[in-house]
């Protein structure tokens, strides 16, 4: 029986594949990574059933990668997928595992996004190209596609794709690639359609089949809360402040740095919270664990790696700040609470980016999880009140207040205010560090009231109640935009997608809002609505994209002389771009080999 693979390192991943997993925060392979990726790197063919969630993406495209030829800028992978939204992820899955790999390109090919975007991006090349059936079809009756290079063919959810009835797009796209590629095949469940492909257009493969975790523990409250408005600490700090029998937590989250910097947000918010994570020695590991046991910290904030094996017994809460990879460590992580016979309460966050993978754990587990709403004000108040209420009544019941009773007096009679004005000053001063009336501090209170399941009607819906969405529309509506600036730029990755992404779910400003984009080498501006509330800047000041705050700002008249003088030389490099690509796209495109036709739907 071979050993089992706990790093990596011991699947003969390249160097640069290797320092890009350490850095997303991938410590250890989850089953079908450990079983697909050798046979994968040898040349196999592989058949796998595994259900979404369980970490394939990473199992095919890792060993993808490392085959490929970065010289030669020619599509080499190609990953077929039955929906856009699966197509976009994958691809961008491919992006982030290659960030070290230079001259790396992956091109995701779907319906609904320009053809003459497509056609030109094809031209530029690329050495993975991740689309559905349907459009990639459409680019090989072009001749736009040519696969001549080809060396691995991915299907990816075969059976989703046979149920959306692209089983025999699949196979036409099959018979035009090259005979020698090799083949990898993943599906949920295997019915006789998708082993007939399978036998047909695989050569002898390596079948893996992997069975998601299914053990949660009854005992175990599981909700989530969908990220939307609202900065993630202050989520959590609101979550945790309202829950009902809180006494420990554990906090998970995907990196080591992550570990230390929450941890140490947390501490600055009057929290006793340590980080936990692999490059800890184990004597500091064990220190931090027994003073969690002992109850002189309350929250560790930890990696998945760095939990393994805890059992504390007073851990009444498991936080998924960052959602997990696969669903087999989701389970492990939500193990951690409901022990010794004792209710536990599992909380995931979800970005709208990611309820697929929601779906995935539920189904995974055979469980619902239980959508909630942030606690209002009123209520975090409410709880603040009573129990500074209960230390009062603690405090009168069981210590002798003799002498600060001989002082009230003494200020009662000299100061001339009364017994209650007095203790009204002492509450304050009291509760400077934590005051009973919850103030607004930026955009998202809100989102308390509302609904959590509306969330997942829109990803870019207006934040805030009626009114408030009311007013601000009618302040946008005007159509006057103004210039910002923000500090993330060309040389730190940044693109218009993310930020155009990064302001529409996280600021709730609809696209139709969000003018033009101008990158720089350090900064950006965009054009945005003149009348943007405080809280809303506030907000946006504190998003991130590349890893870098926007901080944004208005600039004087909308944009210096500079941004000026810079934006009309993009602008009439953009529309020279744009003329000579009309007329290219305006040009027929050769047809290359056989004419190639498309399959007949009954």
């Amino acid at each position: 029986m071979s050993a089992p693979i706990e790093s990596f390192h011991d699947l003969g991943l390249p160097e640069a594949l290797l320092t890009a997993l350490a850095e997303i925060g991938y410590e250890t392979p989850s089953p079908i990574q450990a079983a697909c990726i050798p046979p994968l790197l040898a040349g196999r063919d592989v058949l796998g059933e595994a259900q979404t969630g369980t970490g394939k993406t990473a199992a095919f495209a890792l060993p993808a990668l490392a085959r490929v030829t970065l010289d030669l800028c020619r599509p080499q992978v190609l990953v077929l997928t039955p929906t856009r939204e699966l197509a976009i992820q994958v691809a961008e899955a491919f992006q982030k595992y290659a960030h070290h790999l230079p001259g790396f390109h992956v091109l995701p090919l779907y319906g609904g996004q320009s053809m003459v975007v497509q056609l030109r991006q094809l031209q530029r090349g690329a050495q993975v190209i991740v689309g559905t059936p349907g459009r990639v079809m459409d680019h090989l009756e072009r001749g736009s596609l040519v696969l001549d290079d080809l060396r691995i063919l991915v299907l990816d959810e075969a059976d989703e794709m046979l149920r959306m009835g692209f089983i025999d797009d699949v196979e036409w796209i099959l018979t035009h690639t090259p005979a020698e590629r090799q083949t990898a095949l993943f599906s949920a469940t295997m019915p006789e359609a998708i082993r007939r492909v399978a036998h047909r257009h695989l050569r002898a493969p390596q079948e893996v089949k992997i069975r998601a975790a299914t053990a949660t523990v009854a005992a175990i409250r599981q909700c989530y809360w969908q990220v939307r408005g609202v900065d993630k600490l202050d989520a959590l700090t609101r979550i945790l402040e309202v829950e009902d029998d809180f006494d420990a937590a554990i906090v998970f989250v995907r990196t080591k740095t992550a570990t230390v910097e929450l941890a140490e947000r947390l501490e600055a918010r009057g929290y006793a919270a340590a980080a936990l994570n692999g490059d800890m020695t184990q004597g500091l590991r064990e220190q931090v664990i027994e003073r969690l046991k002992n109850g002189a910290l309350d929250i560790v904030v930890a990696t998945d790696v760095a939990a393994r094996g805890i059992d504390v017994p007073r851990i009444s809460h498991v936080i998924n700040y960052d959602i997990p990879y696969d669903t087999e460590a989701y389970v492990h992580r939500i193990g951690r609470t409901g022990r010794a016979g004792r209710r536990g309460s599992a909380i995931l966050f979800v970005a709208p980016r990611e309820m697929r993978m929601l779906k995935a754990i539920e189904r995974a587990t055979g469980q619902p999880i239980e959508a909630i709403a942030l606690p209002s004000r009123e209520k975090i108040a409410g709880r603040r009140v009573a129990q500074f209420r209960q230390q009062i009544v603690d405090t009168l019941e069981h210590e002798d207040l003799a002498f600060f009773i001989d002082v009230i007096g003494r200020i009662e009679k000299e100061a001339c205010f009364s017994a209650r004005e007095i203790a009204a000053a002492l509450a304050y001063l009291a509760t400077r560090e934590r005051p009973l009336q919850v103030e607004e501090t930026g955009t998202g209170w809100e989102l308390a009231t509302a609904d959590p399941l509306e969330a997942t009607q829109s990803e870019r819906r207006p934040q805030g109640n009626r009114k408030e969405i009311l007013a601000r529309q009618r302040a946008y509506a005007d159509g006057v935009l103004t210039r910002y600036r923000i500090e993330v730029g060309r040389q730190h990755g940044a693109t218009p997608r993310e930020i155009v992404g990064a302001i529409a779910n996280e600021g709730g400003i609809e696209g139709r809002y969000i003018g033009q984009i101008h990158l720089f080498d350090d900064y950006s501006t965009v054009e945005l609505p003149k009348a943007l509330p405080p809280e809303l800047l506030g907000l946006l000041k504190r998003i991130r994209v590349r890893q870098r705050a926007l901080a944004i700002r208005a600039l004087a008249d909308g944009q210096t002389a500079q941004d000026r003088s810079r934006a009309r030389t993009s602008r009439s490099q953009s529309a020279s771009r744009q003329a000579d690509e009309a007329g290219t796209a305006a040009q027929p495109r050769p047809r290359t080999g056989t004419a190639h036709k498309r399959p007949r739907k009954s």
